[in-house]
């Protein structure tokens, strides 16, 4: 869901990260890097963008590992601040009836431990199996919880390997489907099947799908914590290792009041001392400006191509009631006019806005014109529910069909179809650009949302009547960076402002891994290294910034440093395999073999599914390497 610091990397095939990190470090590239922490879930589906992320930079192309959902690159873990927050269940006193409709409702249930529920949906699944993965996962009961297998699908002649890992969490409503959660060495990491409602079926979790083969994840993607605050009430990371948590890992589990209505803590204190509550002790968003409340709705269901912390931000400081760009800027490519495309995942505020209702009316129109929060229409109502909303402006004559002909009588068949989305297999979404008709293309006002400002993006939450100062040069840099996969000619456009970033911004993690990123793409060996080194030193990095260090360093002839800055990336990236691996040859190299066998043996733990590993581990305890 990005390698839990996004970075510039020279094309090198590179394991999607499940992270909405969107912090741009130039990194390296020359072969797959499975580290980073992905976006995840289907009942809210995912966090923010999954994705891998292409980036041109001076000659070469580049990659910029980001995620669906905004990670500022390689920042520190962030440790939300629990003071005022005082969870759901203090609310069902005063407003019982409200509690028990959230809690049913999709947003209600978007997480939970894993429990007996689960047992029909394993009594039914047979095993997944990936030909092109050469992977076979099956799920089951055992005395202490569920698990999930994975092994191989067909023998290859070297030794096999069965890893199988319990249960913890279960993630989304079903409407999609569910997505799980498996604790590992107090590490969150995403289970490789999940169940899809629409088929009916277990198959790969979402990006597992687009693997290639000899890219298996395994059970290593670690989840960012900046995608669980959308799909969670309060996730609690921890220290500095990327997608540690405390335990337990939530201070909340579900999705609660507190997620749309602030920390609660002053309001529960007021009541309970029989007083009027001050004003801002709880926000009601029904009370606030539309634009402005639709900036609590925006946090988790309005994507972009690329979403950046402002400086000084971090993902858990927002708070309903206040703009959103005041965290994070969300920022998109402009539709081609020769060739617009649309996407439904999480895209439903600015599909809305270019909606014919939005633009007649004057923006009007609003997320809670038709959603109510606290509950979920019934599936037997819900088709009138929504029909209800949209009488509420029009009649039942607008309808250019007659009454039989309407398809079931539900107005959002034809003005709000759902479409399957490409991001997730088995997965449908529904289109918030109402439409007369499903094929009526976008309108104008689609092609003018650029401002002079910024000519190239389109600030999807700049706050009405906010000027150029709400974008900083810092946020430049990094949507630009993040944006060369798909704009190459934004390159020369990224390099001035990294010029920029340089002078007033030098002593940034992220610039002066930027810096040295590019220093070893020209070739200045010596000058990459100060740069690298300054980093690492500067605040936590991307696992690619240590792979670039140690290599350079190696071809220096300083293979002890390597190793120790090999050890320091391991530190903070247990669950990237890549690092372990060089790791564990750098050390066979030194000739120090007892620690050459000891994180070998740690890899294999972690990564069973690699063979050359476990045939490197085979020959240490002197067993047969074939079978």
């Amino acid at each position: 869901m990005c390698d839990d610091t996004s970075g510039l990397l020279v094309a090198r095939p590179r394991l999607p990260d499940t992270s909405r990190c969107k912090r741009v470090t130039l990194v390296r590239s020359s072969q797959a890097d499975a580290s980073g922490e992905l976006p995840i879930g289907l009942g809210i589906l995912v966090c923010l963008r999954t994705a891998l992320r292409l980036l041109l930079g001076l000659v070469l192309a580049v990659l910029v590992a980001s995620p669906t959902a905004g990670q500022q690159g390689p920042d520190a873990p962030e440790v939300p601040s629990h003071d005022g927050y005082v969870a759901s269940q203090a609310c069902k006193g005063c407003h019982a009836d409200v509690y028990l409709d959230f809690k049913a409702s999709a947003m209600g249930s978007s997480m939970a431990p894993v429990d007996r529920s689960l047992l029909p949906l394993v009594t039914s699944a047979g095993p997944v199996v990936s030909e092109r993965l050469n992977r076979r996962f099956v799920i089951e009961e055992r005395h202490d919880g569920f698990y999930q297998r994975e092994s191989e699908a067909m023998p290859t002649g070297l030794p096999s390997f069965d890893s199988a890992h319990r249960l913890d969490f279960v993630i989304g409503s079903g409407v999609n489907g569910f997505s799980y959660l498996v604790r590992r060495d107090s590490h969150l990491v995403q289970a490789p099947i999940s169940y899809y409602t629409k088929q009916q079926a277990w198959g790969l979790s979402p990006g597992y799908e687009f693997a290639k083969p000899g890219e298996d994840y395994g059970f290593n993607r670690t989840i960012h914590p900046a995608c669980l605050q959308c799909h969670s009430g309060r996730p609690r990371p921890a220290g500095t290792s990327h997608g540690r948590y405390e335990d337990p890992p939530f201070a909340e589990v579900p999705i609660g009041c507190e997620n749309c209505h602030g920390p609660g803590r002053g309001h529960v204190d007021a009541r309970l001392a029989e007083r009027e509550f001050a004003e801002g002790e709880i926000v009601d968003l029904l009370s606030l400006p539309p634009r402005l409340a639709e900036n609590t709705c925006m946090n988790c269901h309005q994507g972009g191509d690329a979403r950046i912390l402002q400086p000084g931000r971090g993902h858990f400081d927002f708070r309903p009631g206040e703009w959103l760009n005041e965290t994070i800027a969300i920022l998109k490519l402009p539709p081609d006019p020769d060739n617009p495309r649309e996407s439904d995942l999480l895209e439903h505020n600015a599909s809305m806005e270019l909606s014919r209702c939005y633009l007649a009316t004057g923006g009007d129109l609003s997320c809670f014109s038709c959603h109510e929060i606290h509950s979920t229409p019934t599936a037997g109502s819900r088709e009138s529910y929504y029909r209800e909303k949209c009488l509420q402006c029009h009649e039942d004559s607008s309808c250019g069909l007659i009454a039989s002909a309407r398809p079931a009588n539900n107005c959002a068949t034809c003005h709000m179809p759902k479409r399957n989305i490409a991001e997730i297999s088995h997965s449908s979404l529904t289109n918030h650009r109402i439409v007369k008709s499903p094929r009526q293309p976008l309108p104008a006002e689609a092609f003018s949302q650029t401002t002079p400002d910024l000519p190239e993006l389109v600030h999807v939450n700049r706050p009405p009547g906010a000027g150029p100062e709400s974008l900083p040069l810092m946020v430049r840099f990094q949507a630009f960076g993040e944006l060369l996969s798909k704009r190459p000619e934004f390159s020369a456009r990224y390099l001035s402002l990294l010029l920029q970033v340089a002078e007033g911004h030098g002593d940034d993690p992220l610039v002066l891994a930027a810096l040295g990123r590019k220093a070893m793409l020209d070739g200045r060996t010596q000058e990459a290294i100060d740069y690298l080194e300054q980093a690492v030193q500067a605040g936590p990095q991307p696992a690619s910034t240590f792979d670039d260090l140690a290599s350079l360093l190696v071809s220096q002839g300083r293979e002890d440093d390597s190793a120790a800055v090999l050890a320091e990336g391991v530190r903070a990236w247990p669950f990237n395999p890549r690092l372990r691996k060089m790791l564990a040859l750098r050390y066979v190299n030194l000739k120090r073999f007892r620690d050459a066998s000891q994180t070998i043996r740690r890899f294999v733990d972690l990564f069973p599914e690699d063979d050359f590993m476990r045939g490197l581990l085979r020959q240490i305890q002197g067993l047969p390497t074939a079978q």
